[in-house]
C-alpha cells in the first residue's frame, strides 16, 4: 500500500502547511519564500510517495537517497543545498512539535556548492543605463510621460539604495513624510533599515512625484496613492515583472546587452561599487538588509582586488624588480 493510500500522503500535507503558517506567523517569511518552500518541499513529498514512505517514517538514509537522486536529475549543488535546506526546516519544525524524535536530516552533508560570483556591471555601463532612461522622457507627454519619468525614478532609486526589487515597487507612499534624504524600507521577516538617498535619485523622484504640475504635459496632478508607484493591477503597484522588463529594453536602447541587465545586477553593482571605493563590508550588510554577514561575504572578492591593488599602488616595495 503506497503512502497515499494510507492516508499518510494527507498527514505530510498537514504537517508542511502548518510548517509554512509558522514561518510566516512567527518568522515573518514573505510570500515569495513561502512560495518557494512550497514548492521545494512538495518535490520532498514526490519522492517520499515514490518510496512508500511519509515524512515521519523516513529515516536519514532515505534523505540521502533523495539528495543523490536529484544529483542523478542534474539539479545543481546549490538548488540540492536549498532543498535540503527547506526539508531541514521542516523536520526542525516537527522536532519542535514533537512529532518526530529526532531530524532525520541530523548528520546529512550539505552538497557542496561552487561559489559563483554574482554578475555585475561597471559604474560607465550603470551611468549609461541611468542616462538612457533620464533621455527617455524627453517630448513625451501623457502617460508615455509618466512611464518615462516612473522608470528613471525606479532606476536611480535602485542603484542609490541597493534594493530588492520587490521593496522598490512595493515601497509605501508613507516613506515620503520621514526625512526626504533617507528610505525607510520594511524587508525581509519585517525587518526595516534606513537607506540614503543620493541627490539624483532625489531628483528623480521630485521629478516624478510634480507630474501634472506642468500645464504642456497633458497629465492630470499626481494622486496621493497607498503606493508610490501604483498600478491598476491586483498588487496595487508596478510588478517587478513589468520593472525588469521595462529595464531590459532600456539596457538595449543603451547599447548594453539585456541579458546582463536586471534589477538584482544592479542591486549587485550597488554593492560592488560601493565596497570598491572603501565602503565596509558590514556597512554594505546593513544596506543590503542581509539578515548574516555570510550573505554579503560573497563580495569579499571586490575587497580582495582593493587591498590588491592598494598594495601594489602604495607599497614601498612593490614596484621593484624582483
Amino acid at each position: 500500500m503506497s503512502s497515499g493510500d494510507d492516508g499518510s500522503n494527507g498527514d505530510d500535507r498537514r504537517h508542511i502547511t502548518a510548517f509554512l503558517e509558522m514561518m510566516a506567523a512567527e518568522k515573518g517569511a514573505a510570500a515569495n519564500t513561502l512560495d518557494a518552500y512550497r514548492r521545494d518541499l512538495d518535490d520532498y513529498l514526490r519522492f517520499l510517495s515514490g518510496q512508500d514512505l511519509s515524512v515521519v517514517s523516513a529515516a536519514r538514509a532515505d534523505i540521502v537517497r533523495y539528495l543523490h537522486e536529484l544529483s542523478a536529475d542534474g539539479l545543481k549543488p546549490a538548488s540540492r543545498a536549498r532543498r535540503l535546506s527547506a526539508v531541514r526546516q521542516l523536520y526542525k519544525f516537527l522536532e519542535a512539535e514533537s512529532v518526530v524524535a529526532e531530524s532525520p536530516v541530523t548528520g546529512v552533508e550539505q552538497p557542496a556548492k561552487r561559489r559563483t560570483l554574482p554578475k555585475t556591471l561597471s559604474v560607465d555601463e550603470v551611468d549609461r543605463l541611468i542616462e538612457t532612461a533620464a533621455r527617455a522622457a524627453d517630448g513625451l507627454k501623457a502617460r508615455d510621460l509618466v512611464r518615462a519619468l516612473r522608470h528613471h525614478c525606479l532606476l536611480e532609486m535602485l542603484y542609490a539604495t541597493g534594493m530588492r526589487v520587490s521593496e522598490l515597487v512595493s515601497l509605501p507612499r508613507a516613506v515620503l513624510k520621514a526625512d526626504p534624504r533617507l528610505i525607510a524600507i520594511r524587508g525581509k521577516g519585517g525587518r526595516e533599515r534606513l537607506v540614503p538617498l543620493n541627490a539624483g535619485a532625489r531628483a528623480a523622484l521630485d521629478r516624478y512625484l510634480s507630474l501634472g504640475s506642468a500645464p504642456d504635459d497633458g497629465v492630470a496632478p499626481m494622486i496621493a496613492t497607498r503606493y508610490l508607484f501604483p498600478s491598476r493591477g491586483g498588487a496595487g503597484h508596478l510588478t517587478r515583472q513589468r520593472f525588469a522588463q521595462d529595464l531590459k529594453d532600456t539596457a538595449a536602447r543603451a547599447g548594453l546587452d539585456p541579458e546582463r541587465v536586471s534589477p538584482h545586477v544592479l542591486r549587485h553593482a550597488f554593492a560592488s561599487h560601493l565596497l570598491e571605493r572603501g565602503a565596509d563590508l558590514r556597512a554594505v550588510q546593513s544596506l543590503l538588509g542581509h539578515a548574516d554577514i555570510s550573505t554579503t561575504e560573497i563580495y569579499t572578492h571586490v575587497l580582495e582586488e582593493r587591498l590588491k591593488r592598494l598594495v601594489t599602488e602604495h607599497h614601498p616595495l612593490a614596484k621593484k624588480a624582483p
